[in-house]
């Protein structure tokens, strides 16, 4: 099974939501960060505290409902045939390739310089593309937040029990065993049977 185009850009929007805070946070101006919490009853109290509220919070709001929906969907995967893993090991490395567009966050991007933001946005097209065109799409580190894990698995499919090695994403823990799986790009989503 392939992802379809809207389903990728969705899950990869929603990998973003770090970055979004982290924008969101840097767009407060310094006066409102020194400045004394709010009480009740005070009039000097100001609400509008972003530099930039708009794109500042279209950006959380976007990533963040992008997050949840790629969450809900990829619990709702219909396991359609049956796998008998052999042995799993956890392979945690591969979700560092999602740590890059963060460092850029520290690095002068903000919401004032409009000629950044585009190249941001470039980079992260052609970051998007070369993800999905690699069948890496997956690779979202927010994930491990929901408790999903990839495995490098030796397990037999199919009817003549062919043995393979591959990637698996499950959420929790993978044990040796009979599992429900589907294959999704590169990857076999698994849960148990």
């Amino acid at each position: 099974m392939q992802f379809r185009l809207t389903s990728a850009v969705v899950l990869f929007i929603g990998s973003y939501f770090p970055l979004a805070l982290i924008l969101l946070v840097q767009d407060i101006p310094k006066k409102y960060l020194d400045a004394p919490f709010c009480k009740l009853g005070r009039s000097n109290c100001t609400i509008q505290i972003f530099a930039h509220p708009v794109p500042a919070l279209i950006s959380v709001l976007m990533s963040g409902i992008a997050l949840l929906i790629t969450h809900w969907a990829l619990r709702r995967v219909t396991l359609r045939f049956d796998a008998k893993v052999i042995e799993a090991k956890t392979i945690s490395n591969d979700w560092i390739n999602y740590v890059f567009p963060y460092v850029v966050a520290f690095m002068g991007l903000s919401f004032d310089d409009a000629g950044k933001l585009w190249g941001f946005l470039v980079f992260l097209i052609v970051l998007f593309a070369i993800t999905y065109r690699s069948g890496q799409i997956l690779m979202n580190p927010l994930l491990i937040i929901f408790g999903w894990k990839i495995y490098e698995v030796k397990m037999q499919i199919g009817q003549n029990k062919e043995t393979r090695i591959t990637r698996v994403i499950k959420q929790g823990k993978l044990r040796p065993g009979m599992q429900r799986a589907e294959e999704v790009q590169d990857f076999y989503f698994m849960g148990d049977q």
